[in-house]
């Protein structure tokens, strides 16, 4: 009972549930960056390398087999660098993507840090410092003394 209770609070905590909302996200996001790179970006490098496609790319390293009814008996063994490729051009855009995300985050959390800084520094200025109970104390005995001479 103890095991399942310890995962009830653990699930229920908001870090679980941000992360969980953060996968989701993440997900969604990669399918968008694939199909950039797939959809949009690799075509318009295939079409400038005179229409390569770039998915198609790969080196056979043993043929397919066919059957005499022209089936596949045995299929291709190929190295997709194509494919590869596609990929590290993925991970690049999602890095840049990444890093501006970053970037424009701790900008903006810079300037909100110094504005609250300056909005306490303004607001300090304008309340009028409390006497701390040792100021007061000494003033209410200067006062007192100041009497009793009278």
């Amino acid at each position: 009972m103890g095991l399942i209770k310890e995962f009830k609070e653990f699930i229920s905590k908001g870090n679980v549930l941000d992360m969980a909302v953060g996968v989701i996200i993440g997900g969604a996001f990669g399918k968008i960056v694939t199909s950039l790179v797939n959809d949009i970006i690799m075509p318009a490098i295939g079409k400038a390398c005179s229409g390569v496609d770039f998915k198609d790319m790969k080196y056979v390293l043993e043929a397919e087999k066919l059957d005499a009814a022209g089936e596949v008996v045995t299929p291709e063994v190929a190295i997709k660098y194509g494919e590869f490729i596609n990929t590290i051009i993925e991970f690049f855009i999602i890095a840049i993507c990444i890093f501006l995300v970053i970037t424009i985050i701790q900008k903006s959390s810079k300037k909100f840090m110094a504005l609250m800084k300056k909005e306490e520094k303004e607001a300090a200025a304008e309340e009028p410092a409390e006497p701390s109970e040792e100021v007061k104390l000494l003033t209410e005995i200067r006062d007192a003394l100041v009497t009793k001479k009278d």
